[in-house]
């Protein structure tokens, strides 16, 4: 079925404004962006978007899709049945996309349980974003996420333990760096891996084609992940200039997730772990300073939440681009970061831009986002998001258009 989005503002993820453009699309697929008197005399369905704003579908780069957002999520998953968590991350998806995350890529899970999420909506059995995953996160003895990570210590366990989420069929490898702030007793300013062992795990990763995250707040933490290659550095809390150099001369993306320590704080008299508020107290304006200086030196950012934790709500990701742009990020390139910058590090090709033959994983929002970024920011002002072409959630009119009416329905 081809339908044409009409009188479209287009930001285009690239960096780009289009005024007054039509975004034709064809089944799954972007068949034409071009200005609207190309589409003179077109017949099939149409979507009036004039005043509205038409963007690719937003990339969220680090969030636990078992994980709910409650004050306590660990304790909370504890008590569930393999079943219930992987029902649980279906709903977790569902709610993503129906937010304006048409992407995502999962940071960490439990018993690869998550991996049936991101194949239910991978192969359109459910509704969801496309997904990557990372499968068990790797850490060491009494290391950040040791609860639910395959623990490996020394050079040789941490290669067996990338062997093992390759085998179990990750798309990513995520090994942990540092401490952090929602493991008792471990300092986020600590290295915790050696250089040795970071190395040695990214290396295999790679060898294998799958790109690496760390999780990675100290400085030299973040310097063992930056020099054994690493693609992505989470979170960066503790950067220095050493740091954002290394980073610079090695194209490593940043993504700083923001929104985890922002609604830490925000929910910190209502059950928050004391541990993890008083952690959050103490990093947080390390962490502001920290993306500023990485932003201001022109690093490659990526836009994630770390959604799944205290208060980071599932299909409310959108939010983080309204902390990036508090913190001084322009709204172009929070959605830059959000979008193309998404795609590229999680490797979709395909998504991630409005263009032709990209995949139409689109959100349109009311009013226009580069003055007030709220209308991505706050799911109330999104009007429509398409997957693979498909309408699935907004406050649109379907009028006369019967087809686009089922096609939401079903």
């Amino acid at each position: 079925m081809k339908t044409l989005y009409r009188n479209a503002r287009v930001i285009d993820g690239s960096g780009s404004t289009l005024e007054d453009h039509g975004i034709l699309v064809n089944n799954e697929r972007v068949e034409c962006l071009a200005p609207m008197a190309t589409f003179e005399g077109f017949t099939g369905e149409t979507v009036e978007l004039m005043g509205k704003t038409l963007l690719p579908g937003l990339i969220d780069c680090h969030v636990h899709l078992l994980s709910g957002g409650e004050a306590n999520p660990k304790a909370v998953v504890d008590k569930m049945s393999p079943g219930e968590i992987a029902i649980r991350g279906l709903l977790h998806a569902r709610n993503s996309v129906l937010g304006g995350i048409t992407a995502l890529r999962d940071c960490g899970g439990r018993d690869f349980l998550e991996f049936s999420v991101r194949d239910a909506c991978n192969r359109g059995d459910f509704s969801g974003p496309t997904i990557r995953a990372a499968g068990q996160m790797i850490c060491m003895t009494g290391g950040h996420g040791n609860s639910n990570g395959r623990v490996a210590d020394g050079v040789d366990e941490v290669v067996k333990a990338v062997r093992e989420q390759i085998h179990a069929g990750c798309d990513l490898v995520k090994i942990m760096a540092t401490g952090g702030v929602m493991t008792p007793g471990v300092n986020p300013e600590d290295a915790h891996y050696s250089a040795e062992e970071m190395a040695a795990g990214i290396s295999e990763g790679h060898r294998f084609h799958k790109k690496s995250a760390s999780h990675a707040q100290g400085s030299q933490g973040i310097l063992n992940a930056v020099h054994g290659g690493i693609d992505s550095i989470e979170h960066g809390i503790f950067m220095t200039e050493e740091c954002v150099e290394e980073m610079l001369k090695r194209g490593t993306y940043l993504v700083p997730t923001l929104s985890a320590v922002v609604n830490i704080l925000k929910g910190a008299d209502q059950g928050i772990p004391s541990y993890v508020v008083e952690k959050s107290l103490r990093v947080a304006e390390f962490h502001r300073k920290s993306i500023m200086m990485f932003y201001k030196a022109g690093g490659k950012i990526a836009m994630g939440t770390d959604a799944g934790t205290p208060f980071n709500i599932h299909g409310k990701n959108a939010e983080e681009l309204a902390n990036m742009v508090e913190l001084g990020i322009s709204p172009m390139d929070s959605i830059v970061f959000s979008t193309a910058h998404g795609a590229d590090l999680i490797g979709l090709e395909e998504e991630g831009r409005v263009r032709d033959g990209a995949m139409a994983d689109l959100l349109v929002v009311d009013g226009n986002p580069l003055e007030d970024i709220r209308m991505i920011a706050d799911s109330a002002n999104h009007y429509l998001v398409l997957k693979r072409g498909k309408p699935i959630t907004g406050s649109w009119k379907l009028g006369s258009s019967p087809a686009l009416a089922l096609a939401a329905a079903q």
